[in-house]
């Protein structure tokens, strides 16, 4: 799925728009014992709770695509026959009717999820009439001749809430309020079938996880039974990990800058040109990026080898997830540099007298503890 389909799908979820009847929960405690197992009618719900339900669920399509949203693809076997396809299909086909089938799917996630403290999982169904789209992405609602029926999980935290005092309206005083336990956002969750090319495909779904650094692989084997990418933020670390021990002397602050800007570059330019699929870049690449500034074909030989190795031949990276674009850090033992992205130019490094520095330039505007300062030039 790509960013507009996503989005598509996020904005059906509002009471107003969305063909959802009603939702499933199963409250687990901290013991994994289900505590209890429902269903609720969303219709006839107040609206105020209806949206916070469904603002839940929207929460799952939230994020960024390869590193909170991650496809997962089955294969030709899974789709035809396979125990964790027929259960997805069946829950979705009985529109969450079958009450056993809901337990034994909320079973599933219970045995294999490694989750501290009591948590909620919450199942819904929508069923979508997608309208058309001409050529020039003209929107004509009484035009559909697709229908998209997907299922939505969400697997939020269950949280104490503390006693506190609490103002009453009606006395005009505040008085103690006992806790008592709220549902966060979601960690995870997922949407099955995916909606790909704006139609259903019963190959892939669109898995959620908030922690880009854990992405809880042992649910995914439970449910879809594949494998997920290494997290998002385990490839940051171990693409910085590969740049650094495979350049060696040659890993300098040119070169890391380099790379930092160009793929911070492609990052904007992806968004500018508002690109449907999302941007990856190849091994090839960034070896091209490390050769154009000087690093020798050994150590570019180094970097191929550890690459493969960690992330497998032909993978495509999410330049997102390797880089912060956001931010650019320089860090010492005893020092933190933090430079806006777009002026990383004001920093260099240089040996003097045999001590290496990193200098800033620092003409104007220049202040220690919020007291702007002048810096003199010493005779």
């Amino acid at each position: 799925m790509n960013e507009k389909e996503v989005s598509e799908i996020r904005r059906r979820l509002r009471p107003e728009k969305t063909n959802i009847t009603h939702i499933c929960g199963c409250y687990v405690n901290d013991q994994r014992e289900i505590v209890s197992l429902f269903s609720q009618s969303l219709t006839m719900m107040a609206q105020e709770e209806a949206e916070a339900y469904l603002g839940l669920l929207r929460r799952t399509l939230s994020g960024s695509l390869r590193k909170n949203l991650i496809d997962i693809s089955f294969t030709t076997r899974q789709v035809a026959d396979s125990d964790e396809h027929r259960l997805l299909m069946a829950l979705r086909d009985s529109e969450l009717q079958d009450r056993n089938m809901v337990e034994e799917f909320c079973r599933k996630i219970i045995s294999s999820l490694t989750f501290e403290g009591s948590y909620l999982i919450l199942l819904a169904r929508d069923v979508y009439d997608v309208p058309y789209r001409s050529r020039d992405g003209e929107r004509q609602e009484d035009a559909s001749d697709q229908v998209y029926t997907y299922l939505l999980c969400a697997i939020c935290p269950v949280k104490a809430m503390r006693p506190a005092l609490s103002y009453s309206m009606d006395e005009h005083l505040f008085h103690s309020r006992e806790g008592g336990w709220v549902v966060a956002a979601p960690e995870l969750g997922f949407l099955f079938p995916a909606f790909d090319q704006r139609a259903t495909n019963l190959y892939n779904a669109l898995y959620y996880s908030k922690d880009t650094g854990e992405s809880h692989q042992e649910l995914v084997d439970a449910l879809f039974r594949t494998e997920l990418p290494m997290p998002a933020a385990a490839q940051k670390e171990t693409f910085q990990t590969i740049l650094g021990d495979t350049l060696a002397e040659e890993c300098s602050y040119e070169v890391v800058q380099a790379v930092h800007e160009e793929l911070r570059g492609r990052i904007e330019a992806h968004k500018a040109d508002k690109e449907l699929e999302p941007l990856t870049v190849s091994r090839s690449e960034v070896r091209e990026m490390l050769t154009s500034r000087g690093v020798s074909e050994e150590h570019a030989g180094f970097f191929d080898q550890r690459f493969d190795a960690a992330f497998g031949e032909d993978a495509a990276l999410s330049p997102g997830n390797i880089v912060d674009d956001r931010q650019f850090e320089i860090k010492t033992p005893d020092v933190t540099i933090r430079v806006n992205p777009d002026r990383s130019d004001l920093i260099e490094t240089r040996v003097i007298n045999g001590t290496r520095y990193i200098l800033i330039c620092a003409d104007e505007g220049v202040e220690v503890n919020g007291i702007p300062i002048r810096i003199a030039e010493k005779s």
